[in-house]
C-alpha cells in the first residue's frame, strides 16, 4: 500500500496546521485509480470524515477528498461536493473573485466552476477549461472497505497560484463540504466556511521537483525549475552560447530558445552540495560579468522558509562582509531546497551574461573546492505593441468614433506592430471584445523554434488580403497582446497590451 504523509488536526484552528502539498514527480491522472501509485507520499491532512490528499506540479494542483465513511455505492442519490478557494488569499469573500468547484448538473464527473457573490452566495456554474473531476468507488491508501473517492485536477491559474512567488512560498486558503446519501450525512470542512473564510485551511504547494540527475548542471543544478545541464540527446539545456534555455515538450516548465528575467533562484546540485556539505566546504562566492565586462560579486539579499515540522517559517539570508555565502545543511526541508542565491535582474541591461559558483576548501579564499561557469541572455524588456491605423476604405477610423460598415465585402483593416529588437518575442494576439464577454479573434502568430531569435513586426496588414467585418453592430474593444519569450525559471513572464475603442454599426 501506498504510504502517504500525514498531517493530523490536533490544535485549534487558529493554531491548525496546514496541508503541505508534494510535488508529483508525473502528472497525475484523476482517473486512475487512487491506489495506482500517482498518490503515493501525498500530503494529507484528517478530516471528520476521512481524509484530504494534495500534490502539485508546475500547473496543477491534485486533490483528493478521501471520504471513507460514505461506504454506499449509491450513485445518481445526489452525493456531491463543494470545493472553495481564497483566490485572493485575503480571507474573506470577495464578490466575482473567489472560486467554488461543484458538480455540474448531477454529472459525477464533469467539474462546474461558479464565483462567490457573497456568504453562501454564488453565480451561475460554468465548464473549467482544463481542470478536472473524477469520482471512484473503492480501496483507498487509508482504508481496505471500499468506500467514496472524489479526485481532482485543478489548474494552479484558475486559483490564482504561481510557483514563480520570488517572496513567499506558493498557497492558497481552501474549505470543502461533502454530503453523503447513504448513510446519510453533510459535513464541512471547516464548519460555515462558505460563509466565513477566517475558518478556511491553509494548503501550502511544493515547488521542489525531482529534476533528473543527468539533466542537472554539475554545481548549479538549475535556474528554478529549468536545469542547467544536458537534455537526453546530450546538448545544453541552456544553450551556453545564446543563453536561452529549451526544455523537451513534456517537462514541468516548457520553454523554447527562452531568455531569462525577473528575479530568479540558482538551485545547486543536491547530490554535489550533499558531498561539499560533508568535506565541510561550505564557503562560496557568486559573480557575475555582464556582456563584454568582468566578473564581479554578486551581491543580494534574500529569504526562504525553512519547515518546522507545522509550518513554514521565514528565515533571511546574506552574505558575510566580504560578499561570500554559507550553504544552509542539504538535511534541512526549505520551501526552495538547495537554493544557493536569489537575486533581480530587473535592472540589468539586455544581454549575454555570465554568472560563476565557486566553492572554497574549508575556510580558505584561494583553494577552490567545485566551481561552475554558466551563461545566460538576460532581458527584462517587454515588446513594443502599436496600432498604427484602423481604416474603413482608406479613411482613418479615430477612437471612439462610431462607424457604419456597408454590405460585405465591406469592413476594416488595420496595420499593427508587435516588435522585440532583442529577438524574445513568444506570441502576438489580436483581437476584439464586445457584447457581454464575447471576443472574436482577428489575427494571432506564435513562437516555433524555426523562428530562431523572432524580432516580430512592424506595421502588419491585417488581414493582409480583404477586409475584416465585425459579427455584430457593437461596441469593440480592439486589443493587441504581446508576449515575451522570456522565463524566470518557472513560467514565461513579460508581456505588453494596447487596446482602441470604437462602436461599429452593420
Amino acid at each position: 500500500m501506498a504510504k502517504i504523509r500525514k498531517l493530523s488536526i490536533t490544535t485549534p484552528l487558529l493554531f491548525a496546521f496546514p496541508l503541505k502539498s508534494e510535488w508529483a514527480v508525473t502528472p497525475i491522472d484523476p482517473s486512475a485509480p487512487i491506489n495506482s501509485g500517482g498518490w503515493e507520499d501525498a500530503g494529507q491532512l484528517k478530516f471528520s470524515r476521512g481524509y484530504v490528499m494534495a500534490k502539485n506540479d508546475a500547473n496543477f494542483l491534485y486533490l483528493a477528498l478521501d471520504v471513507l465513511e460514505d461506504t454506499g455505492n449509491d450513485h445518481g442519490t445526489n452525493d456531491y461536493f463543494w470545493l472553495s478557494f481564497d483566490h485572493n488569499r485575503d480571507r474573506a469573500i470577495t464578490s466575482n473573485v473567489d472560486v467554488n468547484y461543484g458538480l455540474y448538473q448531477n454529472q459525477p464527473n464533469k467539474l462546474g466552476l461558479q464565483k462567490y457573490l457573497g456568504p453562501g452566495q454564488w453565480t451561475g456554474i460554468s465548464v473549467p477549461p482544463k481542470s478536472q473531476v473524477v469520482q471512484e468507488f473503492g480501496q483507498s491508501p487509508n482504508s481496505d472497505v471500499s468506500h467514496r473517492i472524489w479526485k481532482f485536477k485543478i489548474e494552479l491559474k484558475e486559483i490564482n497560484v504561481s510557483l514563480s512567488w520570488p517572496l513567499s512560498t506558493p498557497y492558497t486558503y481552501f474549505g470543502f463540504r461533502v454530503r453523503s446519501s447513504n448513510p446519510a450525512f453533510t459535513t464541512d470542512f471547516p464548519g460555515n466556511f462558505y460563509k466565513d473564510f477566517t475558518k478556511l485551511r491553509q494548503l501550502i504547494l511544493s515547488r521542489k521537483p525531482t529534476i533528473p540527475s543527468s539533466s542537472l548542471g554539475e554545481l548549479i543544478g538549475s535556474i528554478g525549475l529549468i536545469p542547467a545541464g544536458k537534455n537526453s540527446a546530450n546538448q545544453d539545456i541552456i544553450n551556453q552560447s545564446t543563453g536561452r534555455a529549451t526544455t523537451d515538450p513534456g517537462y514541468y516548465v516548457h520553454v523554447e530558445n527562452a531568455a531569462f528575467g525577473g528575479t530568479l533562484n540558482l538551485i545547486g546540485n543536491r547530490t554535489k552540495l550533499q558531498q561539499l556539505w560533508s568535506a565541510n566546504n561550505r564557503k562560496y562566492k557568486v559573480e557575475i560579468a555582464p556582456p563584454g565586462g568582468s566578473y564581479t560579486k554578486l551581491i543580494s539579499n534574500w529569504s526562504n522558509y525553512r519547515w518546522t515540522g507545522s509550518t513554514y517559517t521565514l528565515q533571511s539570508f546574506a552574505p558575510s562582509t566580504y560578499g561570500y555565502y554559507q550553504m544552509t545543511n542539504p538535511g534541512i526541508d526549505y520551501s526552495i531546497d538547495d537554493l544557493l542565491i536569489q537575486f533581480p535582474t530587473t535592472a540589468l541591461l539586455p544581454g549575454l551574461y555570465k554568472i560563476k559558483v565557486t566553492f572554497y576548501v574549508g575556510s580558505s579564499y584561494s583553494n577552490i573546492a567545485s566551481e561552475q561557469e554558466l551563461k545566460i541572455y538576460i532581458d527584462n524588456h517587454v515588446p513594443a505593441t502599436n496600432i498604427e491605423s484602423v481604416k474603413h476604405g482608406s479613411s482613418e477610423v479615430s477612437a471612439c468614433a462610431i462607424e457604419t460598415i456597408g454590405a460585405a465585402p465591406d469592413g476594416l483593416n488595420f496595420r499593427i506592430t508587435a516588435n522585440d529588437p532583442e529577438g524574445n518575442l513568444r506570441g502576438v494576439s489580436f483581437y476584439a471584445t464586445y457584447g457581454a464577454g464575447l471576443a472574436t479573434t482577428i489575427y494571432s502568430e506564435g513562437y516555433s523554434l524555426s523562428k530562431g531569435n523572432w524580432t516580430g513586426f512592424t506595421n502588419k496588414l491585417i488581414p493582409v488580403s480583404g477586409n475584416w467585418r465585425p459579427p455584430q453592430s457593437c461596441a469593440y474593444s480592439f486589443i493587441l497582446v504581446a508576449t515575451a519569450r522570456t522565463t524566470n525559471g518557472y513560467s514565461y513572464i513579460g508581456k505588453n497590451t494596447i487596446h482602441r475603442n470604437l462602436t461599429l454599426l452593420l
